[in-house]
């Protein structure tokens, strides 16, 4: 491939950086978020100056640019209407109405999420000359289990289905504590722990081992903001369990107002996202 010394970083079985000395001076540097978000391969040179970052053809830029817009506005609007049926909830709205809300902006969740996925999938890769990114055909799926973007995007789409089964089945009434436990509750359990799985190895990802701050580092920011909202989210699960003695939930407040926050966060992840492109 026309480099020497490749060097690899990460944690666990995930490799995030690749630094290689190329055979006519300087290093080349591959990140995993960087390619994937940006479509950018650092490059040194061995004498006095940087130069550019390589950047990826044409066509691959293009569609990760668009990727990149349909997963930002995907993340504002779903956690907009999040953030909304929680406020509803708040006001003693029915519960009709707070469930529609909710399952509309889970579809805009889900379909932020598979964008997220889509780019992992069709991110470029070290090209075969020294220093380069080359982009393969577009695909729709690929099963990559040892490459740690793929892993936390894949987790995070798997935790927007999950949280589809809850949407749907808050939309039944005149259910048991234990069948509320059991078809609302735990899907929705099962979701934030996938949400939360998927920020960490996001985290383990920009900060190429144990996560760590990076204030200086937008992609920090984005992961950062998104997994304290994954945790308000697992906080209003939590609350909103229903206690089968009672029929009645932990704390119907803390449900929402985590909801509430956790949202916002979502959308300002959204936003901070348009920011981090090609």
């Amino acid at each position: 491939m026309g480099h020497l010394e490749a060097r690899a970083e990460g944690a666990g079985p995930f490799t995030t950086r690749l630094t290689w000395r190329l055979a006519e001076g300087g290093l080349a540097v591959w990140e995993s978020r960087a390619a994937r978000r940006r479509g950018t391969l650092g490059v040194r040179a061995a004498e006095r100056g940087e130069p550019p970052p390589q950047r990826a053809d044409r066509a691959a830029l293009v569609r990760l640019r668009r990727l990149n817009v349909v997963a930002s506005l995907s993340f504002v609007i779903g956690g907009a209407l999040f953030a909304l049926g929680a406020v509803l909830a708040l006001r003693s709205a029915s519960a009709t109405t707070s469930a529609s809300v909710y399952f509309v902006g889970g579809l805009f969740f889900t379909g932020g999420a598979y964008a997220s996925l889509l780019q992992a999938i069709n991110a470029p890769r070290p090209g075969s000359t020294a220093g380069t990114l080359e982009s393969g055909r577009w695909r729709w799926w690929r099963y990559e289990p040892m490459r740690i973007d793929w892993v936390g995007t894949f987790l995070l789409f798997a935790g927007t289905l999950v949280f589809g089964v809850n949407l749907l089945d808050s939309f039944l009434h005149g259910l048991t504590a234990q069948q509320a436990n059991r078809l609302i509750w735990a899907p929705d359990m099962i979701g934030c722990l996938l949400f939360l799985v998927s920020g960490r190895l996001a985290l383990m990802e920009v900060s190429h081992g144990s996560p760590r701050v990076l204030p200086h580092d937008l992609g920090w920011w984005i992961v950062a903001v998104n997994q304290l909202g994954s945790a308000l989210f697992m906080i209003a699960a939590l609350a909103d369990f229903t206690v089968p003695a009672t029929g009645a939930l932990v704390n119907t407040d803390i449900a929402n107002w985590g909801t509430l926050t956790g949202a916002v966060c979502f959308c300002v992840g959204g936003v901070l996202q348009a920011f981090e492109r090609p």
